[in-house]
């Protein structure tokens, strides 16, 4: 075990030299009071240490141990509905062990309970060949969801000897036979965050991830195994749009990093968490939750290890089998904090004072979305999407971390302070935003909604984007100097925008919408434009269209309930808007 001591101290870097023969990213305790560090850089005798907790007082020749490991996160029963910093340190526990609702220095609390017990129930058994990632237990975690024990990675042979009861994290539940001798199996797993969890195979993204939210699942549909980004200004309606996917997403596991944002975003994720109801499940949705708070007021080195945390989380997970939707709130400020430490390491820097690195960095964490094949002998999927918020100052999408980003992510949800400003919500701008899926999920839409899924949508698109077109001679001569064709279009864009992309995120029913509701109120709003045009060829006019009844039934559709809507209301409005309409002729 190496010991050196410290020589120079910079904010949350130190220099400490006799370090020959230490690893990089090996964890260190630094100073009397052993606070957790990570070596970020060798040279010969000296070692450079981020460390993650406060350096205030520390003084030079202070005692730098190494651990001989890297920085890992323990993966096992536990972790669900529990609240974490960025290394892993559980923040109720710490709580309950100091006494304090501050974290104090050096303190040492397992991250995964040492002393709860878990009835292990096994789904193998004796004389079974196992591989590493088989699945041989389960654990009934919290009320949604079952965890499931896994055989490590690199255990390969066959079961000599398997349990059921009550255990701890660290009691022994099965002995695999293996060529190098009997090993152990705990129900915990240690890994670590910079090395992505390994898998058979990564699979092509051509299942949609269902929101539920209208714009982002019909417009700018993200995969599953997918990637993306929310860039928005202050006040945008980032941190709303990551609580509407955390409760509705099609997902089995959530897990929520908190990174760097203010400490009043992620207390209200903590305060109103444990009392959302999930419709998925029938319990709270807590019980499928992983809270990372690394908050603006907390140590800086630790938010640039948050994300790493949080994703190799939800690797494991994934590697069960289910579904898990990460969210960062915000990459801006983890990448604040690399630039923080990049200039304490005093390196020549990139754009606007980021590391030259910046770009890797963000590829090497969106990189580990995807759905796979897990590990094991049976046939078991899983996936992790990552959704990314981005806070650009002033809402400049050329700064370095919007940019870099929207080069690794293949959807851009763009908010927009205008939209915001005018209280339509999500504020996602359909012009600026896109998805590259379309194309990869359209064959799910196709099969389960509309043979006609894509034209609509299409079709749809155009008409906004021809509005926005349309808007910059309006304002010249006004609406009436078009013709009747570019009359219909301005008043069937403006349906789109506050009938279909508007969503009410607090009402009981329009907070969330199924493909198959979202899919026949595209079609009730496009078969209306047809019909109009069609009208209108013929002599109406356009002036009168905007008069007919059915457009209240079209206004109220959002918040019918869906059985409904799709069953009576829409074909009852198709109908109607054709015996209106063709009175005008």
């Amino acid at each position: 075990m190496v010991v050196g001591k410290i020589i120079k101290i910079a904010g949350p870097v130190v220099v400490a030299e006799g370090m020959k023969g230490s690893q990089m990213y090996e964890v260190v305790k630094v100073g009397n009071e052993g606070l957790t560090g990570e070596i970020i850089q060798l040279n010969e005798n000296e070692a450079i240490i981020q460390v993650y907790e406060e350096t205030a007082g520390m003084q030079p020749g202070e005692p730098v141990e190494g651990t001989g490991a890297p920085l890992s996160v323990e993966l096992g029963p536990g972790m669900l509905k529990a609240m974490y910093d960025g290394i892993q340190r559980p923040l109720n526990a710490i709580e309950d062990a100091t006494d304090s609702i501050y974290i104090p220095r050096g303190v040492n609390v397992p991250s995964l309970s040492r002393t709860a017990k878990w009835s292990f129930k096994p789904t193998a058994k004796v004389g079974d060949k196992v591989l590493g990632g088989d699945i041989i237990g389960t654990v009934e975690e919290t009320a949604s969801i079952v965890h499931k024990i896994m055989v490590p990675v690199n255990i390969n042979g066959t079961i000599k000897e398997i349990k059921e009861g009550e255990f701890t994290v660290e009691e022994t539940v099965a002995v695999v036979e293996t060529a190098n001798g009997d090993k152990d199996v705990i129900m915990m797993q240690k890994w670590p965050v910079r090395q992505p969890r390994p898998n058979k195979e990564k699979l092509p993204p051509v299942i949609p991830l269902i929101t539920g939210q209208r714009v982002e699942d019909t417009f700018f549909g993200l995969a599953k195994g997918g990637a993306s980004a929310i860039p928005g200004p202050f006040g945008s309606g980032k941190t709303v749009t990551q609580h509407q996917l955390a409760k509705w997403s099609d997902v089995d596991i959530v897990v929520y990093i908190g990174c760097g944002e203010r400490g009043n975003e992620m207390t209200e994720v903590i305060e109103e968490f444990p009392h959302l109801d999930d419709l998925k499940t029938g319990n709270k949705l807590m019980d499928r939750t992983v809270l990372i708070a690394n908050t603006s007021n907390m140590p800086v080195a630790a938010r640039e290890a948050s994300v790493y945390t949080g994703i190799t989380i939800a690797e494991y997970f994934r590697d069960m089998g289910f579904g898990v939707l990460l969210t960062a709130d915000s990459t801006s400020r983890w990448a604040e904090a690399m630039r923080e430490i990049s200039g304490r390491l005093e390196e020549m820097p990139g754009e606007e004072g980021y590391p030259a690195y910046l770009s890797s960095k963000l590829a090497q964490f969106y990189e580990r979305a995807g759905r796979v094949d897990c590990l094991g002998s049976d046939d078991r999927k899983g996936f992790v999407c990552i959704v990314g918020a981005v806070s650009p100052p002033g809402g400049d999408f050329s700064e370095p971390v919007t940019s870099n980003t929207l080069r690794i992510v293949k959807v851009f949800w763009a908010l927009d302070a205008n939209l915001a400003r005018r209280r339509h919500f999500p504020a996602i701008n359909w012009l600026t935003s896109y998805s590259l899926y379309v194309d990869d999920i359209a064959g799910w839409w196709k099969e389960n909604t509309g043979a006609d899924w894509r034209a609509l949508r299409d079709e749809a698109m155009n008409l906004l984007q021809k509005e926005a077109e349309l808007q910059e001679i309006v304002q010249l001569v006004g609406p009436d100097a078009l013709p009747e064709r570019e009359r219909v279009i301005l008043e069937i864009a403006r349906m789109l925008r506050e009938d279909f992309l508007q969503q009410d995120a607090f009402h009981e029913i329009d907070s969330y919408c199924s493909p198959a509701k979202q899919y026949n109120m595209l079609k009730v709003i496009m078969t209306y434009y047809n019909k109009a045009l069609e009208v209108v060829a013929k002599g109406a006019n356009p002036a009168d269209i905007s008069n007919v009844s059915v457009k209240g039934d079209i206004a109220r559709m959002k918040y019918v309930e869906e059985q409904e809507f799709i069953n009576t209301k829409a074909p009852e409005m198709i109908s109607k808007m054709d015996a209106e309409l063709n009175k005008l002729i």
